[in-house]
């Protein structure tokens, strides 16, 4: 007999009511509780009657991941005028990615600010605009840089909300791409999540498609929590259609891409599209994965993870992550923590190598999760 589920609190409404008056703004609904989980970093249940509803994807206009996070960014941008962006030849160049394309020219240079190549200061900026008001986004060119910020990230912009004693709030977006590219060199191909999720007080999240770059930037400017937005590099040509009306993301929940009956499949960021080839050969051999994108990396969304373990009682983790201390890591913890009498094998992870990433393109290939992989780790599961 399997132990029954844990009680469990609903998971925080992040989405924000629109207001006419560009300078208003509507607080956010009250966070609810947390559940009894025992795991760190968890979110438990939803509430039973539904938060805003998601507008359907079948009508609407089709973008690139790029353009997604830059029409977010100016959609809050008009809405409230406490949103600013600070970072690397983001004004009139238009980022290194082309998310803030245009922006200087329609809001100004004190709002879409180029800063100096000085990551340690302008994220300090950002750190300081936040608690007097503002709602910076600040973008690392790449990840990778955003280590010389790490002091601001970690002392300043996850705990002054708690050292203050409450007297401040850190309403702060860092974002940028990163991740494992096309030859971009050791230094250019770090993604930052095993860094920055043992930071008290900051979020993250990674967008995978289009359509939830969008919702997810939207959810993290409203948030009055400091957010991480991890976008990754090769993920910003891709296409999809959106809905032309606003919609807004909740920081906190999963996404069920495939349901299955036979395993689950949990990813992130750009591996969601390698499971997804994968998927395609493993239903040609006569199985039927469960796919998640849990899209939120710090805290994880236990209650859609873990209905999907009580259904298929396997569990694989993919992730581009490092595979010592990674993200992978702290899921298999909290699944072993509080599903583990559901478990019907062991949990399996595929991470990438706990190597610095070549420069050459088969070495770099071979440092990363392929589909392949995922099809024979399914098939071991699965046996």
């Amino acid at each position: 007999m399997r132990a029954a589920a844990p009680a469990a609190a609903p998971c925080a409404a992040l989405r924000s009511t629109l207001t006419a008056a560009r300078s208003g703004r509507v607080a956010p609904a009250a966070r609810a509780g947390r559940g009894r989980l025992v795991a760190r970093a968890a979110v438990a249940a939803k509430a039973d009657a539904p938060s805003s509803a998601t507008p359907s994807k079948s009508d609407g206009h089709e973008v690139l991941l790029f353009e997604a996070l830059r029409v977010a960014l100016i959609e809050e941008m008009k809405l409230d005028p406490t949103v600013c962006v600070f970072g690397e030849d983001v004004g009139h160049y238009g980022g290194s990615y082309k998310v803030t394309k245009g922006l200087a020219d329609m809001f100004g240079d004190l709002r879409v600010l180029d800063t100096p190549l000085a990551e340690n200061s302008f994220t300090g900026m950002g750190v300081g605009a936040g608690m007097k008001g503002l709602r910076p986004v600040v973008e690392g060119m790449n990840m990778g840089f955003l280590l010389l910020a790490y002091n601001q990230i970690s002392n300043n912009c996850g705990m002054l909300h708690y050292t203050s004693g409450g007297q401040f709030k850190i309403p702060l977006v860092i974002r940028g791409p990163g991740g494992v590219g096309r030859q971009l060199g050791a230094e250019h191909s770090q993604g930052l999540e095993s860094y920055f999720q043992s930071i008290p007080g900051l979020q993250m999240v990674a967008c995978s498609t289009p359509y939830n770059a969008k919702g997810l930037m939207k959810a993290a400017i409203r948030s009055e929590n400091p957010v991480v937005l991890f976008e990754h590099v090769l993920l910003y040509n891709l296409k999809e259609k959106i809905p032309d009306e606003e919609y807004v993301l909740c920081l906190e929940e999963a996404e069920m891409v495939r349901p299955g009956e036979h395993v689950t499949i949990l990813t992130y960021s750009r591996m969601r599209h390698h499971v997804m080839q994968a998927a395609k050969t493993l239903v040609n051999k006569g199985y039927d994965p469960e796919v998640i994108d849990i899209r939120s990396l710090k805290p994880f969304d236990l209650h859609t993870i873990g209905n999907s373990i009580k259904k298929t009682h396997r569990v694989l983790i993919v992730e581009e992550c490092m595979r010592t201390g990674g993200i992978g890591a702290s899921l298999r913890s909290a699944i072993i923590d509080n599903f583990w009498d559901y478990l019907d094998a062991p949990i399996m992870c595929l991470s990438s190598q706990d190597v610095p990433t070549p420069y050459a393109s088969t070495l770099e290939d071979a440092t990363v999760v392929q589909p392949a992989q995922i099809v024979a780790a399914v098939e071991q599961i699965c046996q």
